[in-house]
């Protein structure tokens, strides 16, 4: 089999129980209508620079 193939016979008969909602996750557990803000006290230069010194370090 090659890459991106696949064998037809997996796909047949696959049966899911999907009953038990207990081990389930709930994507709305964690909601909230909230603000976010941040207060920046550094430049947009220094910034800049400092993202361009993590960029260098990571080359390294």
């Amino acid at each position: 089999m090659g890459f991106g193939s696949y064998d037809e016979s997996e796909q047949q008969n696959q049966k899911v129980d999907v009953s038990d909602d207990e081990d389930g996750v709930s994507v709305h557990e964690s909601d909230h209508d909230g603000e976010v803000t941040f207060e920046v006290d550094a430049s947009t230069d220094d910034l800049l620079d400092k993202l361009q010194d993590i960029r260098d370090e990571d080359a390294s």
